[in-house]
């Protein structure tokens, strides 16, 4: 699957998106456990809050990180992954 520039997520139901200060990261918290995401995960995910189309999101961060290449690819991987592993919803 892949998203599409138009579409919005959100984080899924029974899922928890936080900075854990003692892990020094972002995590994603669900009953089954917790996920701890790297840098480039947590900005993604950060963005993503039921508002923002995916070319917000890639706009954004692009904007923010400019020097770095190719980044909108990685982006859009990020939140394919994020919706394989059932911890993003799809809104529209």
């Amino acid at each position: 699957m892949s998203v599409n520039q138009t579409d919005i997520y959100a984080i899924a139901l029974h899922h928890r998106f936080q900075w854990e200060e003692a892990q020094s990261c972002y995590v994603i918290l669900f009953p089954e456990g917790m996920v701890k995401l790297n840098g480039g995960a947590g900005e993604v995910l950060n963005l993503v809050d039921g508002k923002r189309t995916v070319a917000d999101i890639v706009l954004a961060l692009t904007a923010k990180f400019s020097d770095v290449p190719d980044l909108a690819q990685d982006i859009i991987g990020m939140l394919d992954l994020a919706i394989e592993k059932a911890w993003l919803r799809q809104l529209n």
